[in-house]
């Protein structure tokens, strides 16, 4: 008898109710109408255990992407007018406060919109490219459409234009992320789907690709490197060495989601090889969950948090392992989606309150009560259990 979990349609169609009555009744009502901040607009998303806000401050990061969630939602499930409104007014606050004069966007502003904090990379440009491109598809607001795309050419034009961005270490010991690729291929995926097929975002897709496998992805070692020397070799210190497996596994889906839409084969190996390799190198055998960081070569690694278990590994690998199940139908696919499936449920969901805590040690207790702050908002768990039920609603 097969011990595939997903192996039955009875399972699927259980399975896909599971998500989304969890996104639907548990983590959209923590969330809403609570964290809309009715006085200033945007979102107040740092919250306690009961949804209590610990802190009124706001991360441009959460404005974009809470507001692309709720569109998302407001474009593939309902479209309930609520929805629409709250993401439009994360979008207004993100026009009226977010942007500095140079056109480049904070990462961290106050309540009303007065900027704390503004980072060298331009993460907070791809939030909004994508909920800006959601809200044209909810609406046909043209410039939505024109917006979307300049922070796109501008996102990219900053990560990939040698000598714009500030760098983050000297030209000593010069290194290059996997992050800007991946989340390059991201955003460009969430255009196209919803503004349509464009050969500058084809462009851009096929150059990530090509630099995650080329620099990135280690066949010898098995594994995916998180940064590397700028021709792909390993750096061999503690921030050359250290291996990052959501990432990478979140990296994985987002080629496999590529690979299933140009029906390429090799995109999808290519995909699969990824989570295989840092599946093993991220799953703790012995208390269960994912790793923050490890090392390439077994070292120690120098992050104090390196063994803990952050919430949005585990949503990454519920989408990559239910993903890649589906474009292959291999039976341990489905085996470790159940696995990170049921020990996240069990450690991370919060019976009483609704929605995951963020931060547990390594045995899965609970490190604090935290649910939300400037890098856990309406974001990762929503839009797995929104793709993990739509998955499982299709056939590929």
């Amino acid at each position: 008898m097969s011990t595939n979990p997903l192996d039955a349609d009875g399972k699927h169609v259980k399975l896909a109710a599971f998500y989304r009555d969890t996104l639907l009744n548990d983590v959209v009502p923590f969330w809403f109408p609570r964290s809309v901040d009715t006085e200033h607009g945007g979102f107040l998303h740092c919250l306690d255990r009961d949804g209590s806000v610990v802190d009124t401050d706001k991360s441009v990061w959460a404005q974009g992407r809470m507001s692309w969630m709720l569109l998302t939602l407001h474009n593939t499930v309902e479209r309930r007018a609520e929805w629409l409104a709250w993401a439009e007014s994360g979008l207004n606050f993100l026009e009226k406060h977010c942007f500095d004069a140079d056109g480049r966007m904070f990462f961290h502003v106050t309540r009303e919109g007065r900027p704390i904090r503004k980072r060298r990379y331009a993460y907070s440009e791809a939030f909004a490219a994508i909920a800006y491109a959601a809200h044209a598809r909810a609406t046909g607001n043209a410039r939505s459409v024109e917006r979307a795309r300049e922070l796109f050419d501008f996102f990219t034009r900053w990560n990939f234009t040698p000598g714009l961005m500030p760098p983050k270490f000297t030209d000593a010991r010069p290194m290059i992320g996997l992050g800007p690729r991946m989340m390059t291929l991201a955003t460009a995926q969430e255009l196209r789907a919803n503004l349509g097929d464009d050969p500058q975002l084809t462009s851009w897709m096929d150059r990530c690709l090509d630099e995650i496998a080329r620099l990135f992805v280690k066949p010898d070692l098995q594994c995916v490197m998180e940064n590397v020397a700028p021709d792909g070799s390993i750096v061999d210190h503690f921030d050359g060495r250290t291996l990052n497996p959501g990432h990478a596994i979140e990296a994985a889906w987002f080629i496999l989601h590529e690979g299933a839409h140009r029906k390429d084969d090799a995109l999808i190996k290519l995909g699969c090889q990824m989570l295989d390799w840092m599946w093993r190198r991220g799953w703790d055998e012995e208390h269960g969950g994912l790793f923050c960081f490890r090392d390439v070569h077994g070292r120690p690694v120098q992050e104090y948090w390196h063994d803990m278990k952050f919430w949005w590994p585990h949503d990454e690998a519920l989408i990559a392992t239910l993903l890649a199940w589906k474009l292959t139908g291999e039976a341990r696919y489905a085996e470790w989606h159940e696995q990170v499936r049921a020990w996240s449920f069990k450690h991370f969901a919060d019976p009483q309150h609704g929605e995951w805590f963020g931060y547990l040690h390594r045995d899965g207790s609970v490190s604090n009560t935290l649910k939300g702050g400037l890098w856990k908002s309406f974001f990762h768990h929503p839009r797995a259990l929104w793709y993990c039920g739509r998955l499982l609603e299709t056939r590929m």
